[in-house]
Formats: structure tokens, sequence, C-alpha cells
């Protein structure tokens, strides 16, 4: 019987890459996989094949959400095809209500796999030492995004030790992720990180949010970030 043509690459173009075994044995301060044959590999590939090819090569997969306004996108999209998946929520402690409920109603209705981590130290402590959130260009607000995000972030990654980081990061949030790639390699947490919706636009984010029926919530607060186009460490983090 003739095998079925890979769904998730064109044929043509497919270069030859290490065998599944081989790659399963990396060692686990190197990539998953061959990264710059991926993002060849992938280049025009839409999220659910991006997802798909990355999670074959995985034994411990993990998904980070803010549970921001177009979260539910990239989680429904990940868990139509690996349900149990391990979901982390490093929950800052200063979301707002509507957050609260928005990520209630999301965890009930698809059923995560989550984890919560929540920082050391609780929003009225931080908020009484500093006065309320520090300046944001400030010695003080570096502290205070690596307490509530940053630290209970990379405890995450030290219980769970991911060796693949699916996260919602897009090229035209910033102009740091303008120059990531879908597939990437985080040397500080030792995990190779993949950005399934990387380029989409927001409005082809809503649409497939919309084509699902999936909520959105906008009543979005992040202490770390004074602007959406800034950066609020997780992905430019280095030790």
């Amino acid at each position: 019987m003739q095998a079925a043509p890979n769904p998730i690459v064109n044929p043509d173009n497919l270069a030859t890459g290490p065998s599944s075994n081989s790659i399963m044995n990396m060692p686990s301060d190197q990539p998953a996989f061959d990264l710059d044959l991926a993002n060849r590999n992938m280049e025009g590939a839409n999220p659910a094949e991006i997802i798909r090819y990355a999670l074959q090569y995985s034994k411990r997969p993990m998904i980070s959400t803010s549970f921001g306004a177009h979260s539910a996108a990239l989680l429904h999209m990940v868990v139509e095809q690996h349900p149990d998946i391990s979901v982390v929520w490093a929950d800052s402690g200063y979301n707002t209500s509507a957050t609260y409920r928005f990520a209630d109603k999301l965890i009930a209705d698809l059923k995560l796999n989550i984890t919560i981590y929540v920082p050391a130290m609780t929003a009225a402590h931080l908020n009484a030492r500093n006065r309320g959130i520090p300046d944001a260009d400030s010695e003080a607000h570096k502290e205070f995004s690596r307490i509530v995000k940053i630290e209970p972030f990379n405890r995450a990654f030290a219980e769970l030790k991911p060796d693949l980081w699916l996260n919602g990061m897009r090229k035209e949030e910033t102009e740091f992720r303008k120059k990531q790639s879908v597939f990437t390699f985080d040397k500080s947490r030792n995990t190779t990180k993949v950005a399934p919706l990387f380029n989409l636009s927001e409005a082809e984010v809503e649409s497939y949010i919309a084509a699902h029926g999936l909520p959105m919530e906008y009543d979005y607060f992040d202490p770390t970030k004074v602007a959406p186009n800034q950066e609020c460490g997780l992905h430019t983090y280095v030790i």
C-alpha cells in the first residue's frame, strides 16, 4: 500500500532531516528538532500544521497563556490536537475581575489541564512596598516584573521541564518579535519555542475566534507593560 502524503508540508519542498529517534534523544540543552529545517519546511503553513509538526517531536509539551483578549484562539487550536497538554498561567495577581472570569470560563469550556503559578509576594504586599506599581523606567519596576511574572514563569519551567513551549507570540506585536521566527530555542530555559500564530494578523486571529464561537475579553491589564507594543520580559529573559 502506498503511504499517504504528509499533510503538513509539501513533499516537493521537504528537506531531509534527522530521524525521529535521533531527535527525541537530543540532549535537553539542545532544540527538540532541527529549527532551520522546520522554519523552511513550515514557511506558509497554517497554525494547526505548525502545532502538529512540533508536537510529533515532543515528549513534554507546554503551552503558556496570559488570558489576554485573544488567548482563546491558540488554546483552542492546541487542545484540539493535544487535549491534556500542560497549560501554564503565570498570574501576576494584578489581573482585572473580567480577566479572572474569562480565565475561569476558558478553563471550564476547553477543559484545560492548567497549573497556575503566582508570585511569592502578594499584590497587596508589593503595592505597600512600592506605593503602587513602580515607574516603568525604574530599577524598581525591573525587580517588580521579575517578582510578578518572570520568577513564577521560570518556576513553572523548573517543575514541568517542558521540551516544547507553545506560545502566542506574533511578529506584528513588537519590534523584538519582528526579528524572531516561528521555531526558536530558549537557551535560558532549555526548551524549543514554537509560535503557531507568528505570521497572523490580529484580524486573522479574531476571525478564527469568531468562526469557532470563542470568547474574547479586552478588559485586561499587565502591570509589567506600560504599552501594548512593549515586551513583558518572558521572551527576552536571559540568565
